[in-house]
Order: C-alpha cells, then sequence, then structure tokens
C-alpha cells in the first residue's frame, strides 16, 4: 500500500486538476507530448520546477538528478540517464530552450565542497562519483578565501550552473542548434526561502533576480 499521504494526494489530483483539465491529458495521451522547455533540475523536493513555473501537463520536460549536473559529451559504454534524456529532449521533442535550473542551499554542492573529507554514504559511493563533476568549478570557489561557508556554498551552486552550460555545449548537436540559433541556453537559480529566481546573464556574466512586479510586497 503506498503512503497515506500520496493516496489522498492521489485521490485530490483525481478529483481536482485532472477534472479541470481533462481535456487537455486525453488530448497529450492522444497526440503525445510537445513540449518547448527541457528544464535541468536538481531532485531536491524543495525546488520542483513545475511548481515554480507554474506549468500545465505538457509544457515542460523536466530531467532532475543530484545538484542539477549536466555531464560533458562522453558517448561510452556507461549508462547515461541525464545525457540520454538531453539526448531526446533535443532531437525527438526538438525543444527550443534548455534551462539548468539550481537552487539555494542544495545538499548536493555542500557534498561537493566537503568530499575531501567526507566518508561515502555506501560502498558504491554514487554520489562522490557524480558530484566529481564539480572539480573544476570548486577550485575555482576555493580560490576564493575569504568567503563563509554560506558564501561558499552559494558561490559554488551559481558557478555550477555555468559549467552545466559549458557542457551542454559539448554536446555536438546542441553546438550547432545554438550556432543556427534554433536553441537557445539558459541558467536559472532558485531562492527557496525568499521564492525569488535569478536569471544568468552570459553576455554580462552577472545574475540577475527576475522582476515580477505583479507580486504585492
Amino acid at each position: 500500500m503506498l503512503p497515506r499521504r500520496l493516496l489522498d494526494g492521489y485521490a485530490s489530483f483525481r478529483n481536482g486538476r485532472f477534472q479541470a483539465e481533462n481535456e487537455r491529458y486525453r488530448r497529450l495521451a492522444e497526440t503525445g507530448q510537445n513540449p518547448g522547455v527541457l528544464i535541468i533540475a536538481c531532485c531536491d523536493s524543495r525546488a520542483a520546477p513545475e511548481l515554480i513555473f507554474d506549468a500545465s501537463p505538457g509544457e515542460i520536460f523536466v530531467v532532475r538528478n543530484v545538484a542539477n549536473l549536466v555531464p560533458p559529451y562522453a558517448p561510452d559504454d556507461d549508462y547515461h540517464g541525464t545525457s540520454a534524456a538531453l539526448e531526446f529532449a533535443v532531437m525527438a521533442l526538438k525543444v527550443k530552450d534548455i534551462i539548468v535550473m539550481g537552487h539555494g542551499r542544495c545538499g548536493g554542492i555542500k557534498a561537493a565542497l566537503a568530499s575531501d573529507t567526507a566518508e561515502p554514504l555506501s560502498p558504491g559511493n554514487f554520489i562522490g562519483k557524480w558530484i566529481s563533476l564539480l572539480e573544476k568549478p570548486k577550485a575555482e570557489c576555493l580560490c576564493h578565501a575569504d568567503d563563509t561557508e554560506e558564501e561558499r556554498i552559494n558561490r559554488l551552486e551559481h558557478m555550477s550552473i555555468v559549467n552545466s552550460l559549458a557542457n551542454l555545449r559539448t554536446f555536438p548537436c546542441i553546438r550547432i542548434l545554438e550556432r543556427k540559433g534554433e536553441i537557445c541556453l539558459h541558467g536559472a537559480w532558485f531562492d527557496i526561502a525568499l521564492g525569488e529566481l535569478h536569471v544568468y546573464d552570459e553576455f554580462a556574466k552577472v545574475w540577475n533576480r527576475l522582476d515580477t512586479p505583479d507580486i504585492a510586497a
């Protein structure tokens, strides 16, 4: 039996949103999905893209992993869940925008900064191997010796997004489509405590808070 909270939630969904959007669900089932946006987000339960962007079913294609990382293009015999989803979104669904979205107080980022001294959570050390993708931005981050722990985590949260944007461009299909102007890459960071979204300006190399004038102060 599923946990009671999930059963109650499912009942609420069936009697609420599903009923209200029944026709949309039927159409999606018959015609398939056609999202225009791919979001690569963290699996942290506090930062769900569908909630943050108030998305309807079928609007966004979401990939979630520890610390919202994109590995570099490396075809080999290993399993690549994120790369496979990326390939499908770009080549099959033909999304027009890819957003790498991080968030504040990220446990994966905190683990990356402590990886030199932390014990693996299991013999497989899957998290340790995964967050080793951050070794380069982590080294750059540690050069800021005057940072407090909180500032260091925040810095790496932002730097890892920029690093993932660079890794996206190692995929030939994305690099070609971006040069043709057929796909756009974006970086975003969500502040859990304040509910604010910050967007990365790659040209100016700065982060800007997204203004929402309709929200009451």
